[in-house]
C-alpha cells in the first residue's frame, strides 16, 4: 500500500498527499485517483485537481457527505494501481529551438558544458511526462529532463515571456501557454496553443500524457503558426 495522508484545506477542501517526491509512480497515483473521482463522481463534489503528489478535492459543504467523501478517498488512495494503464497517444510538440525565440538556450548548453545543438538533442530525444497543469491555464509540467541540461531558474524572471515559449527549470519543462512573467530559461518556442477557449477541449496537455518535442526551423514555424492562428 502507498504510504498517504488526507488533511483539510478550508472547509470546502480536501487534500490526498502521497509520498513528497517527484517522481512518474508517484504521480501515476494522484492521476489515477483523480480519474477515478471523475468517472464515479460523488455529490457534491466541485472540482478534482491532480498535483505532482497530491489531489485535491473540492466540494460543497452543504451537499457533500463529509464522512463519506473521507471514507471514499481513502479507499481510493489505497486502492493499487491498475496492473496495466490505459497508454495514452505521444503528443508532437514542434519547436523552433534558439535565437529570438530561445534568449537561453547557450545558457542551458553552457551548464552542461556542452554545444547548443547537444543541448537541443537532449531535449527532444526524451518522452516526458506530463505530471500536472498549474500556474496559468494550460501550463503543463512535464519531466523529467536530462541532468546535463536540467538548468536551474534564472536569477531575475523576466517580466514577460511570449506565449508558445518553450522552457527549463531544473528537471521540469514546460510551454507557457499566454504571455506572462516567468523565470525559466528559455530555449525555443512552439506554435501551437497550449490554451485555446475556441477549442472543444482548451487543454492541449493533461495530467498523465506523454509529449516529445521536435525541432523545427523558423519556415516552418511560421507555416504551422499560420495554420493554428
Amino acid at each position: 500500500m502507498s504510504a498517504f495522508r488526507i488533511v483539510a484545506a478550508g472547509d470546502s477542501a480536501l487534500i490526498v498527499e502521497f509520498e513528497e517526491r517527484i517522481d512518474p509512480e508517484v504521480n501515476a497515483r494522484a492521476v489515477a485517483l483523480a480519474e477515478r473521482l471523475h468517472v464515479d463522481p460523488v455529490a457534491g463534489v466541485r472540482d478534482v485537481v491532480p498535483t505532482y503528489r497530491s489531489v485535491a478535492v473540492y466540494f460543497d459543504p452543504l451537499r457533500t457527505a463529509h464522512d463519506a467523501l473521507m471514507a471514499r478517498l481513502e479507499r481510493e488512495a489505497a486502492a493499487p494501481l491498475p496492473a496495466a494503464r490505459p497508454a495514452h497517444d505521444v503528443l508532437r510538440l514542434p519547436v523552433c529551438y534558439g535565437g529570438e525565440f530561445g534568449p537561453d538556450l547557450a545558457a542551458v548548453a553552457g551548464f552542461g558544458g556542452i554545444s547548443e545543438t547537444a543541448a537541443i538533442d537532449l531535449h527532444t530525444k526524451n518522452t516526458y511526462h506530463v505530471f500536472m497543469l498549474g500556474f496559468a491555464p494550460g501550463l503543463a509540467y512535464l519531466g523529467i529532463v536530462d541532468e546535463r541540461i536540467a538548468a536551474p531558474r534564472r536569477d531575475t524572471p523576466r517580466v514577460r515571456v511570449p506565449r508558445g515559449s518553450v522552457g527549463i527549470a531544473g528537471g521540469q519543462t514546460g510551454v507557457y501557454p499566454s504571455e506572462t512573467p516567468g523565470g525559466w530559461q528559455i530555449i525555443g518556442r512552439t506554435p501551437l496553443l497550449p490554451f485555446d477557449l475556441t477549442r472543444p477541449n482548451p487543454f492541449l496537455m493533461r495530467a498523465g500524457d506523454a509529449v516529445r518535442f521536435d525541432a523545427i526551423d523558423r519556415v516552418e514555424f511560421d507555416r504551422l503558426e499560420r495554420e493554428v492562428r
